[in-house]
This record gives structure tokens, sequence and C-alpha cells, in this order.
């Protein structure tokens, strides 16, 4: 919410950006988006609150064109325009069962509205001042209401009658917000201070200091253990709602910040600003996203959808935008030292990523982003990473013609895997652990003993480059992609080739086996993911979307979603059964490799640009 329309301008001071961790270690991802889902307009004046309702099928605005409007959030067109204050709308907020609304004004009035039929149901009157917020209690039965008169009214929704008056703000209230709970009220204040509130008794809590500009927006993370605040200090502060205590601080905007809101899985944060835009941060790191760009005006307000998977702004340009949420995606990035990222690994247990920086094999903390290990030893850019499935041992493929296999917890080197007579391309672990596949520029498929360190098999066939090799998830066959349109089957214990995938439509340059077995998943110089049947080698089906060469795939380890790599910078994600398909942007040069968390909760992709990437990969 914002009542900028009724604030007058406050002097503001430019917010301290938290200082980033030395690379390589997780930096913050800040890559810019200008192009917004849906733009709603059709006010006419500045719209200054947005509320979703509670199915998120419906979105509300208040303008101060002294209107109320109602869109479907689909379409973005108008279902109702709500007709009756006579003043700037500054506030409105969904009942929680979603019947109702309570809006607020420059009438010093807050109205509550029957939904289905559009009518109002009664005026509130009892503020001196203009209502600057409105909130609901989180079982319906109360309003909150603050004011420029420097005040927070409480409300019985089924009598109307004020049952409260808060009284400690020494300047005009312009945000409320209840705990998830219902037994606090948060207030932000020009005063410069968020004070909470015992809903019960009405007496104050205790006062959180720390901004040095008007409190402009308040809101409780969904546990109710933390707040966030925007103020004209243009920054956002993150605090403990037990202790009072600031934990941090986000610095970014240039312009005051105006409202604040948390994704409903308590994982980011939105800000909407002066500054015209809206900044998405991580919560757990501090650390900016995204800044989503396409207002021309102050952005007022900012609201998830009820699942997190949009995002909308209000803004005094007359307009609403409605995100795609999935810009949030972007967890942390992992940085190396300008050598470009060839391929990305998770260790068995999910704690660890892998990757290359040059020569340089890579290892980082997930939780922490620190950089825990760098095994130097090759005299070639590594070109693929891969853990053994016990977690014990990493490997790691060169154009220095060898492999090289990593105790995973020392980091020492334990032997090198020489006979290939060209750059090593990739290299994939049998599921038990005990041998290796490598493919090579030489055209070759080389089989490795892991303890011994000794080749047991050439596979020859290919007349191309072989770019890619994937261990069926039983053991017994050996996929490989190569440069010559062809993926190769074959059986591990004899050495036949088994069968031939063909596809005159493009190279292909990297595969990858469904988790039961059954399917082939393939990456094309033509843009395209196709899935092939393995028993009869027959195409299944051509996913489509990505605009240059699919560099890498894999499949989620649900085997319900795939995930590919292209060298137009982005990764899409294709979820089988619904067809639909999500694109993470961030990279700013070709993706490089995609691997899957082992719960599949998370994505990592590297690339060219130096970094690897983590997304979170859950679905609503």
């Amino acid at each position: 919410m914002s009542a900028d329309s009724l604030l007058p301008e406050q002097p503001g001071h430019l917010g301290t950006i938290a200082e980033g961790e030395h690379v390589p270690e997780a930096q913050p991802a800040a890559s810019d988006q200008k192009a917004s889902s849906l733009l709603v307009v059709g006010h006419t004046g500045s719209v200054n609150s947005v509320a979703w309702s509670p199915d998120g099928t419906c979105v509300a605005t208040a303008s101060g064109d002294a209107t109320v409007r109602l869109w479907n959030a689909s379409s973005g067109r108008p279902t109702a325009t709500l007709e009756g204050h006579t003043g700037s709308v500054t506030s409105v907020a969904w009942s929680p069962d979603g019947t109702r609304l309570a809006t607020g004004s420059g009438d010093r009035t807050t109205r509550l509205w029957d939904v289905a039929s559009g009518r109002q149901i009664t005026a509130l009157e009892g503020h001196t001042s203009p209502v600057t917020s409105v909130a609901w209690s989180p079982d319906g039965t109360r309003l909150a209401t603050g004011s420029l008169d420097t005040t927070v009214c409480l409300w019985d929704v089924a009598s109307g009658h004020q049952t409260a008056a808060l009284k400690g703000h020494t300047s005009p209230v312009t945000s409320v917000a209840w705990s998830p709970d219902g037994t606090r009220l948060a207030t932000g204040s020009g005063d410069h201070t968020v004070r909470l509130w015992d809903a019960a008794s009405g007496h104050q809590v205790t006062t959180l200091e720390g901004h040095t500009d008007w409190v402009k927006s308040v809101a409780w993370s969904p546990d109710g253990t933390r707040l966030a605040t925007g103020s004209g200090d243009r920054t956002v502060r993150l605090w403990d709602a037990t202790s009072g205590h600031q934990t941090a601080t986000l610095g970014g905007h240039t312009g005051d910040v105006d409202s604040v809101a948390w994704s409903p899985d308590g994982v980011h944060l939105a800000s909407g600003s002066g500054d015209a835009t809206v900044r998405l941060w991580n919560v757990a790191s501090a650390r900016q996203i995204t800044t989503l760009k396409g207002h021309n005006s102050p952005v007022t307000s900012v609201a998830w959808s009820p699942h997190g998977t949009r995002l909308a702004s209000s803004s005094g340009d007359h307009t609403v935008r409605l995100w795609d949420a999935a810009l949030a995606r972007q967890i942390a990035i992992f940085r190396a030292h300008n050598n470009g990222v060839a391929s990305v690994a998770w260790s068995p247990d999910g704690t660890l990523l892998t990757g290359n920086d040059g020569r340089l094999v890579c290892l980082w903390d997930v939780a922490s982003g620190h950089l825990t290990g760098r095994l130097g030893g090759h005299t070639g850019p590594i070109t693929s990473v891969a853990w053994s499935p016990d977690g014990t041992r990493l490997a790691s493929a060169s154009w220095d013609d060898t492999v090289r296999l990593w105790n995973a917890t020392s980091g020492h080197h334990i032997t090198t895997l020489e006979g290939h007579t060209g750059w090593v391309l990739s290299v994939a672990w049998s599921p038990d652990s005990t041998r290796l596949a490598s493919g090579s520029e030489d055209n070759t498929v080389r089989l490795w003993d892991a303890t011994s360190g000794h080749q047991i098999r050439t596979f020859e066939g290919h007349t191309g480059w072989v770019l890619s090799v994937a261990w069926s998830p039983d053991g017994t066959y050996l996929a490989s992609e190569s440069g010559d349109n062809t993926v190769r089957l074959w059986d591990v214990a004899s050495g036949h080739q088994i069968r031939t995938f063909e596809d005159h439509a493009g190279s292909r340059n990297s595969v990858a086996w469904s988790p039961d077995g059954t399917r082939l998943v393939t990456g094309s110089n033509g843009g395209t993911v196709c899935l092939w049947d393995v028993a009869s080698g027959h195409q299944i089906r051509a996913l489509e979307g990505h605009t240059s060469p699919v560099i890498s795939v894999a499949w989620s380890p649900d085997g319900t979603r795939l995930a590919a790599g292209s060298r137009d910078g982005t990764v899409r994600l294709w979820d089988l059964a619904t067809h639909q398909i999500t694109t993470l942007k961030g990279h700013s040069r070709p993706v490089t490799s995609v691997a899957w968390s082992p719960d599949g909760t998370r994505l990592a992709s590297a690339s060219w640009d130096d970094t690897i990437r983590l997304w979170n990969a859950v679905t609503e």
C-alpha cells in the first residue's frame, strides 16, 4: 500500500548495498527484466494499491480516481467498478474468505463491499484524517486501519463498531499489518518507526527503530517470525519479530520504497519504489535477484498471487502490471574467474556443487555459497565433471585428452585415465560407481575400471566427435551422442551396438536417460529437445522453444520434467504432463550444462558467462 497521493514528499537517503562476497563464491543475481506478462489499464488516476483475491482469480485495485476496480487475473479484463468514495482510494484488502473488500480513502472513511454484488455494505467512520491503510485480521472478524491522524483504529466487522484506537505514533500512520496468527499488529509511520501492538489489549509491545525516513510499508513473513519494512530512506529492512532486532538492510532502490511483500513461501521479497521499479530479493542471502522494469511512474504497491506464481504491481502511471514470478526463481550465483563454466554437477547428498574454472575443478557449498575446494592438474580446459554415485570421488574430463579422478573429501588426485587421442568431451559414472564412460573428439566411447584406472573397452562406430555419454539407470547400456547426427545405444557387457537413433534435422549435443530407463532425451543444434522410445528407437516428441542450439539436457529425478540449456542463454523447463514451459533467464551467454538437485527442488545451470546459477525448481 502507498499513500503517496496524500503524503508530502519526504527527503530520502540512498540505501547502502551490502558488501558482496568475493568471487568465486555465491553472488546476488541482478539481471533486469523489462517485460511484464500482462498490462492492466483502465483507471484514470494513480493506482495506489493492488490485492489478489484469496483464490488468485481476481485482482482488486484502488485508485486516485476514487474508484475500486476488479479485474480478471488471467485476461486483465475489468469485471466490476465499485463507486462510493468521495476521495482518492489509498488501500484495498480482501477478506480471508474472498467475499468482501475493505477500502480506505482520503475521504476519511473505510468502506466494506460485497464482492458478488459490488454493493457497499457499510462505511466505517472515526478517523479525523485520510485513511492510508486497511488490513483484515486472519479470521476475518476485525479490521485495522491507519490514518494521517497518527492513530490505528480496530473495528468489529460484524457490527461496524470501533473497538480500539491505538495511539503512540507521532506522525501519520502509513501501513498496518496483522501477524499471521492474529495476535499482533505492526504499523509503520512517518515518525521513522515500526511499532508492534498486542491485538487483544491494544498495548504497544515494542518499537523498531533504524530507518532514517518515513516507514511507508510493513509486512509480516508468512511464518510470523520476521518483518520487512520499506522506507523513504530507500532501503528495505528485515527484523526479528520477537526481539525487534534488525537483521538485514537491502539497498539498491534509488527512490522511496513504498511497498514490500513476502512471497507465500517466505523465500523472496518484492519491493516497489518511487524509482519506478520492482525489485525481487532472496531473503536468506539478503541479496537482490532481479529488477522488474516497465512502469514509468512510482510503483505504489506490490502483491504476490496466493500460489506465488505471479506478482502484481500498481503505479502512478495509472496501470497495474502482472509479472511472471518465475523471474524470482534464481536463488544464487556461483562465479568463476573469467574462464567460462562448461559443466556442473551435484554431490549425491545435494550439499555441494561442482563446476570448472578453466583448468580447475571447483567445489561450492550450496548452503553458504562458499568455495570449498579447487582441484588443479589438468593442462587443458575442463569439459565435463561428474560425482560418483556413492559420493566419494569426482571425475573430470579435459581438452588435455585425459580423465582425472579425485578424492571428494580430501581433493587429492587419485589417478589419470589416458587412452583417448583427442579432447575428452564427456564423462559419466556407472550407477554402481565401479566404472566410467568417456566420449571424445577421437570419435570413440571408452569404458574404464574406476578402481584400477584401466581401460576395459572401446566402443567404435561414430563418425563424428562424441559429445555426450550417459548410463542407463540399471547400468546395462550406454547412450552416446555425436556430431554425426546420431545417438547410439551400446550393450556394456558385450560392447555391441544395439541401436542407432538418427535425426537428419541437425547434429545433437547432449543425451540423458529417463529415470525409469524407457526413454532418452536429446538436444540438437536446431534448438529442439527430442524424446525417444528406447525399445523401438522411435522419436516420441519434439519440444520446441529454444532459438539456438541446445547444449545440455537433464531429466528431473521423478521423470516428470525436463531441463535444457541453450546457446540462446536461457534454461527451459518442460512439464511433460501439462506441456507447460518455464523459461529461466539470467545468463548473459550460452548455457553449457544443466543439473537437477537430487531431490528435484533446485536446478543448477553453467554458462560461458563464468557463472553457475542456482534456481528454485519447485512447481506450484
